[in-house]
């Protein structure tokens, strides 16, 4: 655990003193009827924040899911990466020190909570593929606090379709005792409102769809799930 603490004063104290290029902020609001492990109802509001740094870039959000059985669910990742190399081989960009620090806090109607802080360590790079905005993958060491420790492989893009922007995620997780391997495929389709509203800021609605094999890691539970979406950027 002390290493686990110096490694995130260490990255904290990193980017703290980076210079920001830039940076987005946005708030998600979510409601779908096809969950699974728990109340199948959702309601899902998400505060994200996103920059590029002259070490790196930084993203993290925060989202609070509300069950119709009245469940909350408070949940946010913290995902910093420390640029290592800023060389270029073939179609992969740069070297980065990649981690990713979970926060969960599970406050049930019924029942025991289940809440964790879990902490990956890895590597990452960014790879350029035409028309894409940009495409991210990383290899992490999971240092979970429930359970036994595993590996994941996380891929992440964003591309413009036209009018609609298309972006998303892929986890795969290993299988460790008591879990088996699942992978989380989770994407975004959204059209930008803002142009015919004069808005200054992007303001999206589309559909978020979610399919997550052996969801947490439980055999046989999959999620096949859309989502209503509303996104504002500011």
């Amino acid at each position: 655990m002390k290493i686990l603490l110096a490694v995130f004063i260490t990255t904290f104290s990193t980017l703290s003193f980076a210079k920001t290029l830039w940076s987005d902020y946005s708030v998600t609001y979510l409601n779908g009827s096809d969950y699974e492990v728990g109340d199948n109802q959702r309601q899902v509001v998400t505060f994200e924040y996103a920059s590029g740094l002259t070490w790196g870039d930084n993203f993290m959000f925060v989202e609070r899911m509300w069950s119709a059985n009245k469940d909350v669910t408070l949940y946010g990742e913290w995902s910093p990466r420390i640029k290592l190399s800023e060389h270029r081989y073939g179609v992969f960009n740069n070297i980065y020190f990649s981690s990713t620090f979970e926060v969960n806090a599970f406050s049930p109607a019924s029942g025991s909570s289940s809440d964790f802080v879990n902490v990956l360590l890895g590597l990452g790079t960014d790879i350029s593929i035409p028309g894409f905005k940009f495409v991210k993958l990383s290899a992490y060491h999971r240092n979970n606090e429930i359970g036994d420790d595993n590996y994941q492989l996380t891929l992440s893009w964003a591309v413009p379709l036209g009018k609609l922007n298309y972006d998303g995620f892929i986890d795969y997780a290993s299988a460790r005792e008591g879990a088996t391997s699942t992978m989380n495929f989770t994407s975004q389709l959204k059209y930008n409102l803002a142009p015919h509203l004069q808005l200054t800021s992007p303001l999206y609605v589309g559909v978020e769809y979610v399919w997550w094999q052996s969801k947490f890691g439980i055999d046989d539970v999959n999620e096949n799930n859309v989502n209503f979406l509303v996104k504002y950027h500011f």
